[in-house]
């Protein structure tokens, strides 16, 4: 039997890639999203977040997050008011369409993370997101 493979980064690349596309192949089917807008409209909804703050909760460049804003807008799913002390930002909110959208994927991420929890067991379910959860939020 070959040894496991120890290359942990491309592992977690390759598992990445793969988790990404599944998810993202049943969130455009429930609600015409990928998963990268769906991780902006859920930041959103928490409320008083300028793009740049979006940018920053995301670990994303300001120009993409600039572009993806700009493609939920344009798609009726994010709206941006005027900031109430910043004249020159702005904050962003969810739209009716946006709630919807969130509404009609929420079953297929819950659905997602329940093969995620068959195949790893509920207590691996629970260490791989805290150890990735550890990963994502350090500064290398």
């Amino acid at each position: 039997m070959p040894e496991p493979d120890q290359r942990l980064f491309f592992l977690l690349q390759q598992a990445a890639h793969r988790l990404r596309v599944a998810a993202d192949r049943r969130c455009l089917a429930a609600a015409g999203i990928t998963t990268a807008q769906l991780g902006a409209l859920f930041a959103v909804r928490e409320g008083g977040l300028t793009q740049r703050a979006l940018a920053a909760r995301l670990g994303q460049r300001e120009s993409a997050v600039t572009a993806m804003v700009t493609r939920l807008s344009d798609a009726g799913l994010l709206c941006r008011r005027a900031h109430p002390s910043e004249h020159r930002a702005v904050v962003l909110e969810l739209t009716r369409a946006g709630e919807e959208a969130l509404a009609r994927v929420t079953p297929e991420i819950e659905e997602f993370n329940a093969r995620l929890r068959a195949v790893l067991g509920e207590d691996g379910f629970r260490h791989t997101a805290e150890a990735v959860g550890l990963l994502a939020s350090r500064e290398w």
